[in-house]
């Protein structure tokens, strides 16, 4: 039986310093059998003499073009747009499978080309829960950003940090008064909640906590009343949206929409008021002036924000990946968790050409 290879890919966003596996996980997947080969990449946060000490095999940046066929190709973020077809079987935060923005022209890519898509945020366990996501880490940043901002210290462009600078800058703002605003978080009990919740607590914001029973039977004046929202919910299933336009005639005191969830072009959006991210260059964007009652709206929907931590992102997300990566070594080919991701690509794929992302 030829040994599983997995190759990890370089990142085509230029923001993008996360890695999937660190290296301090490569010895797991060698001592397994796998054959691991990494991309060099002058923009992620460990180093390409890192992964070569590790015992990873590098080769130049985007590459993977070449590949063996039966690679995994392994990322985090978006492919490049090109090649326009798609021969290997990528494992990568993909969001194609919920009418996003774009998702037609991925899957044609891959129906073109034959190859597959193992999507991470479909990698569930029987009970349709993810096993592996950077949940904590979005929530933590998203949560800080907004925090900065209505201290007004939140200065652009951004760039990666060490949670311990982050953490001086969440005290501080804490310090000059951010500690009486109120916070609300969307989704408090998933991953992405908890974190929310842990970089609030550094600045000592009071929290108010909404999870499913308290967002099924949605209180718009008590949301509109807190000066932050933190939205951490995902859904499939259409549902009463948080913040909609009408709500922003409303008097409210909220301020700032911290959109960690940030499915902005999806049709379960539970923010409609914002349909696009902001960036890195731009953090936050100005959604309404205000009214005689309330004030101006912002919202900072950043599609990639725990790349802003990216050391302790990625050590996360690896320590969780790892062990399922193995599960792709399993006679008769990948289970669990795989299975569903496969699935999920499947029937993605059964849609007749040209209805995805309408």
């Amino acid at each position: 039986m030829q040994p599983v290879h997995v190759w990890i890919r370089s990142e085509a966003r230029d923001t993008e310093r996360r890695a999937p596996v660190v290296p301090a996980d490569v010895p797991v997947l060698l001592d397994a059998g796998f054959e691991v080969t990494v991309e060099e990449s002058p923009q992620r946060i460990f180093t390409d003499e890192e992964y070569a000490a590790a015992g990873a095999a590098i080769v130049p940046g985007g590459t993977w073009t070449d590949a063996p066929h039966d690679a995994y190709i392994l990322g985090i973020k978006e492919l490049p747009d090109e090649p326009a077809t798609l021969r290997h079987q990528h494992i990568y935060f993909a969001h194609a499978f919920k009418g996003q923005e774009d998702a037609r022209r991925t899957l044609e890519r891959f129906r073109r080309g034959g190859g597959r898509l193992l999507d991470i945020e479909y990698l569930t366990d029987a009970d349709d829960k993810r096993v592996v996501a950077f949940g904590y880490w979005a929530g933590y940043v998203g949560a800080a950003l907004g925090v900065l901002h209505l201290a007004g210290t939140l200065t652009a462009p951004l760039a990666p940090m060490a949670k311990h600078e982050l953490d001086a800058e969440l005290e501080q703002a804490g310090k000059s008064g951010a500690d009486q605003l109120l916070a609300l978080v969307t989704g408090a009990r998933g991953r992405s909640g908890r974190g929310a919740q842990r970089a609030l607590m550094t600045a000592g914001l009071p929290i108010t906590r909404w999870d499913r029973q308290e967002t099924r039977d949605l209180h718009k004046l008590a949301l509109l009343g807190h000066d932050m929202l933190v939205n951490c919910v995902v859904t499939h299933t259409p549902t009463t949206p948080f913040v909609e336009h009408a709500d922003l005639q409303h008097e409210r005191r909220l301020r700032v929409l911290a959109d960690v969830t940030c499915d902005v072009t999806g049709p379960t959006n539970m923010l409609p008021v914002n349909t696009e991210i902001t960036t890195w260059q731009e953090p936050t964007r100005r959604l309404h002036d205000g009214t005689p009652d309330s004030p101006p709206l912002d919202v900072i929907a950043i599609d990639n924000l725990p790349s802003l931590l990216p050391r302790e992102a990625s050590e996360g997300f690896s320590a969780d990946l790892t062990p399922h990566l193995l599960g792709l070594a399993d006679e008769g080919g990948p289970t669990g968790p795989w299975r569903a991701a496969a699935r999920a690509f499947d029937q993605a794929m059964e849609e007749p050409e040209g209805t995805q992302g309408t």
